[in-house]
């Protein structure tokens, strides 16, 4: 696994220069600790034919005007950072291969209001995997997708889903019908929207709603309005801070997103609460607590990534994304920066995660109301974060 997520990386960060859960059934501390700093063994990059053009402004000398990028043409997008296009907007995204001939990248989509888990490549029309059958009549629907750490060999997805009577875990492997892995995750009139990580033990975090309930996030009992930690079965994982209880932190309301950094020392979760968005650190066995950041002016934070000096998130509810500077003990250092909100960005984010410590693949979801879409919405984008990968940076 660790030789494949070298060389998505280096792919993908090849392409923009030219243009986080699974179980497995091993062993787990039997008390909660930060897990260790591991350094995974880079994998090669692969020789491409040739390189695509670059992205607006990327590798261009000083002084040298970027190569213009023309509009898109129907479902057909010219700039060489965009993977899938013309989708329903997208809740969660996951890469999942890249071509070691062609260089291509291929990744996993869900729309959260129509069900659809879609595979997508530059220039190929969407294949639908899979239609969950979601109730998306609330702020639920198909909103979290993460792969197996050894997907390279068992194919195994995991979605979160809001079926008819209740939010769920499910996981879809080659050639059969999902299977639910977590069921009963309580269903209300808000509070719906889930989403999944991986922690660096193999266990899988998952981030649920309040149901509409807010008592319910402050009940040990309840699995709405937590972070939870479980292991393959959907059992509570080893390790977790109270034995027999799924539960690893209390208080949310309406998860956008969760992300865990690569040396799996800080988790991070967003959060839509009555009277501001925020950003919480996850801290096992604790209640969430005060935000590390907060946005009463609603901006419509949702995935994330953690990135060794700061904390990447999308805004679905204005366009680009922010990043948020960070010191090395986890305390930002200055507000957050707008990227990729210019006119040359991909507008609205919904789905944000990591690559690398530069790089992330985002989903966009222009065609909700408010948003501007162009032909080629919803789109499936890899950027990168210092250059100028279809945005800038103030």
């Amino acid at each position: 696994m660790s030789r494949l997520r070298g060389l998505l990386i280096g792919s993908a960060v090849g392409l923009l220069a030219v243009g986080c859960a699974s179980f497995p059934d091993q062993p787990a501390p039997a008390g909660w600790s930060q897990a260790p700093a591991l350094t995974p063994q880079a994998g090669p990059r692969p020789e491409l034919p040739g390189e695509l053009p670059s992205s607006p402004g990327q590798g261009q000398q000083p002084g040298q005007q970027p190569t213009p990028v023309p509009p898109p043409q129907g479902c057909k997008d010219f700039n060489p950072a965009v993977v899938g296009t013309c989708l329903s907007p997208v809740s969660g995204v996951a890469l999942a291969d890249v071509n070691q001939t062609t260089g291509a990248v291929t990744a996993l989509a869900t729309e959260r209001t129509t069900g659809r888990l879609v595979r997508v490549t530059k220039d190929v029309d969407p294949v639908v995997v899979q239609t969950f059958e979601v109730d998306a009549s609330t702020d639920g629907g198909l909103t979290s997708v993460t792969l197996s750490p050894t997907y390279p060999e068992d194919q195994l997805v995991y979605v979160y889903v809001t079926t008819a009577t209740d939010n769920r875990v499910m996981r879809l492997a080659p050639n059969d019908v999902p299977k639910p892995v977590l069921t009963g995750i309580p269903k209300g009139p808000s509070g719906n929207r889930g989403s999944l990580a991986y922690d660096r033990t193999g266990a899988l975090l998952v981030a649920t709603g309040d149901a509409g309930n807010p008592a319910s996030a402050a009940d040990p009992e309840s699995l709405a309005g937590k972070v939870l930690r479980i292991d393959s079965s959907g059992q509570p994982a080893r390790g977790n801070p109270t034995a027999g209880s799924r539960v690893l932190a209390s208080g949310l309301r309406s998860p956008g997103g969760m992300c865990v950094s690569a040396d799996g020392t800080k988790t991070w979760v967003t959060d839509a609460a009555a009277s501001a968005e925020q950003l919480y650190r996850v801290e096992a066995g604790k209640p969430l607590g005060n935000p590390a950041w907060s946005w009463p002016d609603k901006p419509g934070v949702s995935g994330c990534a953690s990135l060794s000096n700061a904390v990447w998130v999308g805004t679905a509810g204005t366009p680009g994304t922010l990043v948020l500077p960070m010191g090395p003990d986890g305390g930002f250092t200055g507000k957050p920066e707008p990227f990729l909100d210019k006119e040359n960005g991909f507008g609205r984010v919904g789905a944000l995660v990591v690559v690398d410590d530069n790089t992330a693949l985002i989903g966009t979801v222009n065609k909700n109301s408010g948003g501007t879409p162009v032909s080629s919405d919803d789109r499936v984008v890899i950027v990168v974060r210092d250059g100028a990968a279809g945005g800038s940076k103030d």
